[in-house]
């Protein structure tokens, strides 16, 4: 079953949104040949990408540390209509036990949902990523699986977890 979820932007969000809007545009427009407009426009949407997920990937303040919390943490998980509206699904999800993958096309998302997602829901979860070593990926995927008290929720970034993998134990995908 698929169903889709709307968000808005915040109004953080939106700012930024409308700058790089501004801003792209004015560079596709003078960009010399459509090698140079066509580079721009997928730059554009890069950094398009990164806003909706939070400001705070586009600006490039995620490491993963204690301050990432801290970071979107209060008040300032408010700068990101989607985190909002994850973390209200994931809510659900927890209450009844279910288990869910999140998949992130940006590692750097993946790290700055981990902790936050531990801290604010209050669960283990697991983050695979390209950079996850084989032995260790094998560890994670059979916590997932067999493991009764093993995390409830999976972060994966597309690239490490797109393929090869059997995650069944997974009532929802995100």
């Amino acid at each position: 079953q698929e169903s889709k979820v709307y968000c808005f932007l915040t109004p953080v969000q939106a700012t930024l949104y409308e700058a790089v809007v501004r801003e792209q545009m004015q560079q596709i427009e003078s960009a010399g040949d459509e090698m140079q407009r066509r580079g721009a426009v997928l730059a554009m949407l890069l950094k398009l990408k990164q806003i909706c997920n939070h400001p705070a990937q586009f600006l490039h303040q995620v490491d993963g540390g204690a301050e990432t919390v801290d970071l979107i943490s209060g008040a300032e998980d408010r700068r990101s209509g989607k985190l909002l509206r994850l973390v209200e699904m994931l809510e659900e999800v927890i209450s009844v036990g279910d288990r869910a993958l999140i998949f992130t096309q940006f590692a750097e998302m993946g790290r700055l949902l981990k902790p936050y997602l531990q801290a604010r829901l209050g669960i283990s979860t697991q983050f695979l990523h390209g950079g996850t070593p084989t032995a260790q990926r094998a560890e994670m995927v059979r916590r997932f699986q067999e493991d009764e008290d093993g995390p409830l929720l999976f972060l994966l970034s597309l690239k490490a977890g797109g393929t090869g993998l059997n995650l069944t134990r997974a009532n929802h995908v995100f």
